[in-house]
């Protein structure tokens, strides 16, 4: 797996989520649109996608969801889906665009709590990166297991 450098991707990224923050408010307005993940970190490497958090009302998901798909996104396959978490691709792009539309107040909040820890500490940021680093090389699963395992270490215990 290629891993780029923030000075190769960010800020297409930054501008990518600007725009997609625009649609998403008028496809289901009154949500709140989080640019997470890597590319929202900086200093980050990335493999080069670009992750959106879309938090909406809990009473509002599953309609927030079916919005999504009517506008084109089609729900990830093999991802955790629940009534607070579904993760969604977005279609007819050059960029690799995911977004997670989570219900507001739910434990997946996360992705905003990852990002914020690691934008306030750059050490973490190396750690993270040099995670990624020795990670590139295993499967997709194992890279991510890798990441998981830290993500966990960064998050205040559930």
């Amino acid at each position: 797996m290629h891993l780029f450098d923030p000075s190769e991707y960010q800020s297409v990224a930054v501008e990518v989520v600007e725009k997609v923050a625009q649609e998403l408010s008028q496809l289901i307005p009154g949500c709140r649109v989080e640019h997470v993940g890597s590319s929202a970190i900086p200093g980050a490497i990335s493999k080069g996608d670009v992750d959106v958090c879309v938090v909406v009302p809990a009473h509002t998901h599953r309609d927030a969801v079916a919005a999504l798909e009517q506008a084109g996104y089609v729900v990830k396959a093999d991802t955790l889906r629940t009534p607070e978490l579904c993760m969604l691709l977005m279609p007819s792009t050059n960029i690799d665009l995911a977004l997670q539309v989570v219900a507001e107040g739910s434990r997946f909040e996360f992705f905003m709590q990852f990002r914020d820890a690691l934008r306030a500490n750059p050490s973490l940021v190396d750690q993270y990166n040099d995670i990624k680093r020795n990670a590139a090389d295993l499967s997709h699963e194992a890279y991510r297991d890798a990441k998981a395992t830290f993500i966990a270490s960064v998050l205040p215990p559930a």
